[in-house]
C-alpha cells in the first residue's frame, strides 16, 4: 500500500518543488521508502512521478518505485495489492519473461508489456496505478473495479496532475483552493461527496473499473471490468447466455468465500484481523481457522462498561483459539484524538472517526496489515435497508395508484408530524408526491430536499439536476436486478464506495496501515450478484447465506446479537464536552460560504439541541467547517 502522484507538463519541465511537496504530503501513506522520477515525454514535455512506499510484498529495495520496465522503458507508480500476482507471474514466466524482484508491481509492468490493456481485468486485488507507455507516449490511470483504492486527477491548460489524495493535489499549489458547489450539494445530501465529483472544484475521481488514457493532449475514459453487473438467470431479463444457474452458484459459494478470504493473506509481513465480535469479522476468523491458520486478532475495547463489547470478541477468540490482543481506550482518549482525526480527512465525511481510532491503536500495537469485514453487509443483505427499501418501493407504487383525494390528506397528516423527527420528514416527502428518483436515496439522505432548499444558497437547480442524473444512471444500471439485489448494487456504488471505502482508506493510511476487504473480492462479488435476493433473506439469522458458507458454526451469541457497528457516543459528546467547540465552529465565517445560508446553519444546531434532529446533521456542518478551514 502506498501513495502515488504525477504531473504531466505538456510544454516545459516539471517543477522539482512540486514533486517534493507531493512526496511530503503522501509520507503518511508510505513511511518505509519514497522515490521520484522525471520522464521526457518525447513531445517537448515532461512527466514527473512520485511514490511513497508501505512495504508489504517484497520488502527489499528491488520493490522501490517508480519502477521501470527495462525492455520497454515503461514506468509505473502503484498503490495497492495484487493478490494473484504469483499466478500471473508464473504464466508470464512460462512465456519466457524474466523478473528481477518478487513484487506485484513488476508483474503489472510485465503483464502490460505482454497483454497491453487486456492485463487490467486479470488483476485480482485493490489498486490504483499510473503507467507511462513510452512507445505510445501516453499516460494511463487505472483503478480497481470496486473502487477500493482512490485515485484523483486535475487538468488545466498547462498540466495534468493525479494523486492518491485530494489534499496532495492542493499541496502542489497548481490547483485552485475552491469549494466545488455541486460537490458541496452532494455532501449535504448524503454526508459524503459522490464520485466522480470531489469537494474541490476541478478535481475528479477516476471511476472504478476504468482507466483514463492521456494521449496527444486528449483524455479518454474507458471501462474494463464491473463485477457488480452479475445477473441471475431467474431475476434478470438480460442474463447472459451460459451464465451459471442459481443452484450452481449456491453450491460453489462456500469455495468462493474461502478462496476470497485466503487469497487476501498474500503478504511478506504478518496479517491481522480487526475483530469486533460481529458476524462479518468473526467469519474471517472462522475461515482462516478452518484452513489451519491461527490468526492474530485485534479488538478495540473501551474502559467504560457501557461501550465495552469485549465479551463478544473474546468469545470468538476463544472459540477459534486466535492470538488475541485487546487495545484499551477510554472516552477521554477518543475525545483527545478528534482534532487529529479531523485533520486526517481527505474529504469531509460524517463517518470515519471510528476507523481512525481503531487504526491508530492497531498500528501502535504493531499491526501493518489487517483484514476487515467491510462489504459483507452489501453482498449478503445485512443492512435493514435490504428489507425496508423494497417495502418502500411497494408502498410508493401503491400510493401512486390511490385517488388524489385520498393521497392529499395522508400527505398532509404526515406533514404535521414532519417537524417531530428526521424520519417523519422523510416519510412526509415520500408521501407528498414530490419528484424523487428512488426510495433508496431517500433512505440514505442526510438533509431532505426541503431542508436542502433552505440550507443551500448556491445554484440549487444545478446541484439537484446533477445529483438526479447520477441517481438515474445508477438506477438504469441495476434496473434488471430484483429489489434486494438492486439495493445491494446501490449500497455498493453509493454508501460503501463514497463513504465506507473512502473513509477506511484515508483514516487507516493516515497511520501507514493497510486494510484489506476480502468480501469485496471480484469473484465473490460476481457470485453474490448471481444469487436471487430472496435467497439472501432466507433463514432465521442475519446473513444466513454467509453463515452457511463458512463450513463451521459461529457462537450462537455472535449470530443472534443485535447488529451494531463500533459506535462512538457523538450524541452525548455534542451536548456536553464538544458543545462549545461546535457552537463556535458553526458561527465561524468559513462555514458561511456563498453556498450556505447562515441562519439555516443556526437552525440545524438549535433543532439538535431541542432533540428535533439527529446529531449527524450539525456534525456534518462542523466537519465541513473544519475541513474548509484546514484545506481551503
Amino acid at each position: 500500500m502506498c501513495g502515488i502522484f504525477g504531473i504531466l507538463a505538456a510544454d516545459g519541465g516539471v517543477p522539482k518543488d512540486v514533486l517534493d511537496r507531493a512526496t511530503l504530503s503522501l509520507a503518511h501513506r508510505g513511511p518505509d521508502d519514497s522515490g521520484t522520477s522525471i520522464i521526457e515525454t518525447g513531445s517537448g514535455g515532461q512527466l514527473g512521478f512520485a511514490h511513497t512506499r508501505l512495504s508489504i510484498i517484497d520488502l527489499s529495495p528491488l520493490g522501490h518505485q517508480p519502477m521501470s520496465d527495462p525492455a520497454t522503458g515503461n514506468q509505473i507508480v502503484f498503490n495497492g495489492e495484487i493478490y494473484n500476482f504469483r499466478e500471473l507471474r508464473a504464466e508470464l514466466e512460462s512465456a519466457g519473461n524474466r523478473f528481477q524482484s518478487h513484487s506485484d508491481t513488476e508483474v503489472i509492468l510485465a503483464g502490460y508489456r505482454v497483454w497491453g490493456e487486456r492485463c487490467f481485468p486479470k488483476l485480482r486485488g485493490m489498486f490504483a496505478f499510473a503507467l507511462w507507455d513510452a512507445n505510445r507516449n501516453r499516460l494511463l490511470l487505472v483503478r480497481d473495479p470496486m473502487g477500493i483504492k482512490p485515485l484523483y486527477y486535475y487538468r488545466s491548460a498547462r498540466h495534468f496532475l493525479f494523486a492518491s489524495e485530494v489534499r496532495t493535489l492542493l499541496q502542489t499549489r497548481l490547483v485552485p483552493r475552491k469549494l466545488d458547489a455541486n460537490g458541496l450539494f452532494s455532501f449535504l445530501a448524503f454526508g459524503s461527496v459522490y464520485e466522480p465529483r470531489t469537494i474541490v472544484e476541478g478535481i475528479s475521481a477516476v471511476p472504478p473499473g476504468n482507466f483514463i488514457a492521456v494521449e496527444n493532449g486528449g483524455l479518454q475514459d474507458r471501462g474494463y471490468s464491473n463485477p457488480l453487473d452479475g445477473r441471475s438467470a431467474e431475476n434478470s431479463a438480460s442474463a447472459e447466455i451460459g451464465a451459471p444457474s442459481t443452484d450452481t452458484v449456491l453450491k460453489d459459494l462456500p469455495g468462493v468465500v474461502h478462496d476470497a478470504v485466503l487469497s487476501h493473506l498474500v503478504s511478506d509481513v504478518p496479517v491481522g484481523i480487526f475483530l469486533s465480535g460481529g458476524i462479518d469479522s468473526s467469519s474471517l476468523v472462522a475461515v482462516m481457522s478452518l484452513a489451519g491458520i491461527r490468526p492474530a486478532t485485534f479488538s478495540l475495547v473501551f474502559r467504560e462498561k457501557e461501550f465495552n463489547e469485549a465479551e463478544h470478541s473474546r468469545l470468538v477468540a476463544r472459540r477459534f483459539k486466535t492470538d488475541h490482543h485487546e487495545i484499551m481506550v477510554s472516552q477521554e482518549d477518543a475525545l483527545a484524538s478528534l482534532p487529529e482525526a479531523l485533520r486526517a480527512m481527505d474529504q469531509p465525511t460524517i463517518d470515519g472517526i471510528n476507523t481512525w481510532l481503531v487504526s491508530v491503536n492497531a498500528r501502535t500495537a504493531g499491526v501493518k496489515v489487517a483484514l476487515t469485514g467491510l462489504g459483507a453487509d452489501e453482498m449478503f443483505a445485512g443492512y435493514s435497508n435490504f428489507r425496508r427499501v423494497p417495502r418502500m418501493e411497494q408502498a410508493v407504487n401503491r400510493f401512486a395508484r390511490l385517488p388524489s383525494a385520498v393521497r392529499k390528506p395522508v400527505a398532509a397528516s404526515l406533514a404535521l408530524l414532519a417537524e417531530k423527527s428526521d424520519r417523519n420528514r422523510k416519510l412526509s416527502f415520500l408521501a407528498s408526491g414530490s419528484d424523487f428518483t428512488h426510495p433508496y436515496f431517500l433512505a440514505r439522505t442526510l438533509f431532505t430536499p426541503s431542508e436542502l432548499q433552505v440550507l443551500y444558497a448556491g445554484d440549487y437547480e444545478s446541484g439537484e439536476r446533477e445529483l438526479k442524473n447520477l441517481e438515474q444512471a445508477l438506477l438504469a444500471a441495476c434496473q434488471d436486478l430484483d429489489p434486494v439485489n438492486r439495493v445491494s448494487y446501490l449500497e455498493s456504488t453509493c454508501y460503501m464506495r463514497n463513504t465506507l471505502l473512502r473513509d477506511s482508506d484515508f483514516m487507516s493510511m493516515a497511520h501507514g496501515l493497510e486494510l484489506r476487504v476480502p468480501f469485496l473480492d471480484h469473484a465473490l462479488v460476481r457470485a453474490c450478484f448471481r444469487i436471487p435476493g430472496n435467497e439472501k433473506l432466507r433463514g432465521d439469522s442475519p446473513k444466513a447465506l454467509l453463515l452457511t458458507s463458512l463450513g463451521v458454526d459461529l457462537p450462537r451469541e455472535i449470530v443472534h446479537r443485535p447488529k451494531r457497528g463500533f459506535a462512538l457516543p457523538f450524541e452525548r459528546w455534542m451536548r456536553g464536552e464538544l458543545r462549545p467547540l461546535i457552537e463556535q465552529a458553526l458561527q465561524h465565517e468559513s462555514v458561511h460560504s456563498p453556498c450556505l445560508n447562515p441562519s439555516a446553519i443556526t437552525d440545524v444546531w438549535n433543532r439538535f439541541l431541542t432533540r428535533q434532529t439527529s446529531w449527524s446533521r450539525p456534525w456534518s456542518l462542523f466537519v465541513l467547517q473544519r475541513w474548509c478551514q484546514q484545506n481551503l
